[in-house]
């Protein structure tokens, strides 16, 4: 039995140093999101850090619409990243996820 634990330890420790590569791994993943119309783009890491932002000289001109371009620009590039970034350390932990009972809510 303890060696059984021990075992399960193991492939936990493992697991976790999956999770952490992966999420070394996704601070190169690149995300580019831009508005409908281009005026504004963005690039954030798979890890949701802000690499970029371009705007447009014609949103300068109003700070309204340049505040709202960037909120919803902003959160769809943090959605996508947020997907991708979950995705990637669920198949990870998954992967590494001895069978414990009560443990399934991490498949």
């Amino acid at each position: 039995m303890f060696g059984d634990m021990m075992g399960m330890m193991g492939k936990l420790k493992e697991a976790q140093k999956k999770v952490e590569e992966t999420k070394e791994r996704l601070h190169s993943v690149l995300i580019d999101e831009s508005s409908n119309d281009d005026k504004l783009k963005v690039t954030i890491t798979a890890n949701r850090t802000i690499k970029s932002i371009v705007i447009d000289d014609e949103l300068l001109q109003d700070k309204d619409m340049l505040e709202d371009y960037l909120i919803l620009t902003l959160n769809k590039a943090i959605e996508k990243a947020t997907n991708v970034n979950e995705t990637e350390i669920a198949a990870v932990a998954k992967e590494g996820m001895p069978n414990i009972p009560g443990m399934d809510m991490f498949k």
